[in-house]
This record gives C-alpha cells, sequence and structure tokens, in this order.
C-alpha cells in the first residue's frame, strides 16, 4: 500500500473542498445557513491533513520494524523516525530529488524501497558507497582493501528464541554499531537474485566481493547471518532512498526503547 499516494489524494480531494466552499459555496448559501456536512468535513480536515502531508514528506517519517535482520540495533516493533531530508529534498509520492544536501555515509541506518518491489520499504546499513570495493569473506567485512575494525564482545541473547549469537562492536568510518554472527551459519551465498550490476559482483565459497557501481549503495543487516540484504539481491539505486534512521520512538514490548539508537 503507498501510503504516500493516498495521503496525497486526500490531501487534494479535502483542498479542492475547502477552496470550492471558500471561494464559490460560501458565497452562494444564505448568511445564516450551515455548512453542508461535506463541506464542514472537507474543509476541517484539510489542514490536518496538510500538516501530516508536510511532516511526513519532507521532514520525519514513522516506520514499523517488521523482522530481525537489525538486531541488536533494532528490534521486531520498534517504531522508529526516519530524517527525510538528510540526504536530500524529494518530491513526494515520486521521491525525486529536487535539492542535494547530503549523501549517505558508511555505517548510516538507511530506509529505502526494497529493489525488487519498490512498493516495500526497508531498512539495512550503508556497507558501500558508489565505487566502493565490498569483500565479505569468511564473515570479515573488508572495504576497499581495508579490514573493517571489529571487536568480540559478550553473546548476545536472543529472548525470544532463546539461543546466542556472537556479537561485535564494528566501527564504519570510526562510527561504532554492534552486529552478530551465528557460528554455525554458513558464510556462502546459495541463493542471490540476477540482480543489475550482477557482474560487479564475485561469489565464492568466503562469500561475496562486489563494487559498488555509480549512484547505488551497499547495505547489510547487522544480524549478519538472518538478513537478506545487497548480498542476496543487489545494490540500492539513489533514486530508492527514503532517509535516515534516527531514533526508537516507541516500542509496546520494551518501553526502555524508547529514545534508544540514533
Amino acid at each position: 500500500m503507498n501510503f504516500a499516494l493516498i495521503l496525497f489524494c486526500l490531501l487534494v480531494a479535502s483542498g479542492a473542498i475547502w477552496m470550492a466552499d471558500v471561494f464559490i459555496f460560501s458565497k452562494r448559501r444564505a448568511a445564516q445557513a450551515k455548512d453542508p456536512w461535506w463541506v464542514e468535513y472537507g474543509a476541517s480536515f484539510f489542514p490536518v491533513i496538510l500538516l501530516v502531508f508536510v511532516l511526513r514528506s519532507f521532514l520525519v517519517e514513522p516506520f514499523k520494524i517488521p523482522s530481525g535482520s537489525m538486531i541488536p540495533t533494532l528490534e521486531v516493533g520498534d517504531f522508529i523516525l526516519v530524517n527525510k531530508f538528510a540526504y536530500g529534498i524529494r518530491l513526494p509520492v515520486i521521491n525525486k530529488k529536487i535539492i542535494a544536501i547530503g549523501d549517505p555515509q558508511r555505517g548510516d541506518v538507511m530506509v529505502f524501497r526494497y529493489p525488487e518491489d519498490p512498493s516495500l520499504d526497508y531498512i539495512k546499513r550503508v556497507i558501500g558507497v558508489p565505487g566502493d570495493k565490498v569483500a565479505y569473506q569468511n564473515k570479515r567485512l573488508t572495504v576497499n582493501g581495508k579490514a573493517v575494525e571489529t571487536t568480540r564482545i559478550a553473546d548476545y541473547l536472543h529472548p525470544e528464541r532463546l539461543y546466542y549469537s556472537q556479537q561485535f562492536v564494528e566501527k564504519a568510518d570510526g562510527a561504532p554499531h554492534r552486529i552478530l554472527n551465528d557460528e554455525d551459519a554458513p558464510g556462502f551465498i546459495s541463493d542471490a537474485t540476477q540482480f543489475e550490476y550482477r557482474n560487479n559482483c564475485l561469489y565464492n565459497n568466503a562469500g561475496v566481493i562486489c563494487t559498488v557501481p555509480p549512484g547505488h549503495y551497499f547495505m547489510m543487516g547487522d544480524n549478519r547471518d538472518n538478513s537478506r540484504d545487497s548480498r542476496y539481491w543487489g545494490f540500492v539505486p539513489e533514486q530508492n532512498i527514503v532517509g535516515k534512521a534516527f531514533l526508537v520512538w516507541f516500542n509496546f514490548s520494551d518501553l526502555k526503547r524508547i529514545g534508544s539508537f540514533r
């Protein structure tokens, strides 16, 4: 469901009712006559819908985390806020950038439209920017020939499934974040799709090595062995970017999550 399109249609409809009433219908009604119900509701909803549309399109947009691919950074059920202008101002609905402000950086947590089905929003971490050579071999990450710094910390206990994953602190361009690896999960990619620029990637028994094409990004989940990401379906084009995630604003199951993540 394209909520942005639905909101835009509601905005146009309520705005048309409001304008028609101001410039046409109100002048034809008797001085003490009551507004028709459709005018009353349409005109009263218009400013509310306009405010929501502007906030959601250009400032911040809420999302709910549906899967565990970003554990431990983001958990299932987290409601997050996404900065819509961090990577430029985009026209609503068509998502076309009209004002450039900044570009995604390695380590950013980014929401984007899934390349194989743009009606779906995905969230992953930026691992490679245009021109980078990203290697994920034997569950160790290298960018442009330099190993990304990782430090082993205490294992992570998955509270619902009651099993442990190896946990590391990884530093992408100096920004630390936690990642998970399952020791018994294979490192190779067995079911990558035939995505655009597939020839930029080399698959082997140890994993994958990719050169990020211009205008694209290589994304991975922090829960490395439980994330379908750029290793499987390829690169995220710039036009698919939605925004930069920065805050957990609610979680019904764990109120302590509120305000976490940055």
